[in-house]
């Protein structure tokens, strides 16, 4: 379903949810799970507008981006604190030959983007009929 294969990368993403600098945002929190027959990933982007997510697929690789852009005006205003990171957020995700790239539903709510991604029909269990030599009966197994 969805490959992890980087272990360097694995590393960098450690690195910027403890470390994240505005030059750098830490990475988008994401969640993956089985729905039916469906692989369902859910992102983390509060405060993100909807028109600046760009989802794309190259091959089998997932690509999200987003901005953030900051509200602290910069003007006559003085910074007391900035803790929520702005900039440009991205991530990766390698999926696996299992899944239909070409029927992605994306939906954004309350902060979070969903991407629904089908599992394609080759990959789904299905019944294969067999024959007794001889006989006229059949018999049907799951495989």
């Amino acid at each position: 379903m969805l490959m992890r294969t980087d272990p360097f990368r694995d590393l960098d993403r450690l690195t910027e949810r403890f470390l994240g600098t505005a030059a750098r945002p830490e990475g988008m929190r994401m969640d993956a799970f089985r729905e039916g027959d469906s692989v369902v990933v859910e992102l983390d982007l509060p405060g993100v507008d909807p028109a600046s997510i760009d989802v794309d697929v190259d091959q089998n690789v997932l690509n999200v981006r987003a901005e953030r852009r900051t509200t602290v005006s910069g003007g006559d205003s003085d910074v007391l604190i900035a803790e929520r990171p702005s900039g440009t957020f991205s991530r990766q995700l390698f999926l696996g030959e299992t899944l239909d790239t070409e029927r992605i539903e994306a939906s954004y709510e309350g902060g979070v983007l969903r991407l629904s991604i089908p599992v394609a029909e080759r990959a789904k269990p299905r019944k294969i009929e067999i024959r007794a030599a001889g006989e006229g009966s059949r018999k049907e197994i799951d495989v």
